[in-house]
């Protein structure tokens, strides 16, 4: 089974933003990601547990969001 979460690095551990049913004592392979852009969580009004929540909320919409066509939207002008 290959299965991508995604989680922080913190405190010397990978915390996972959502959990795996019968993943415990699997073997894993971890890529580092550093955000191009980081975002000040409390400049938002939220905390790192509701932006959890958030990204698990949105996370079906990743995919259409993702798509090359959509780049169009990172043109528009900011309202």
């Amino acid at each position: 089974m290959v299965k991508s979460v995604e989680g922080v690095y913190r405190n010397g551990k990978v915390e996972l933003m959502e959990p795996i049913a019968g993943a415990e004592g699997s073997r894993v392979i971890v890529t580092w990601v550093r955000p191009a852009n980081s975002v000040d969580l409390r400049e938002r009004g939220i905390d790192e547990s509701q932006a959890a929540g958030l990204r698990r909320r949105l996370a079906p919409f990743a995919e259409d969001w993702d798509r090359p066509e959509m780049t169009i939207y990172d043109e528009l002008p900011p309202r």
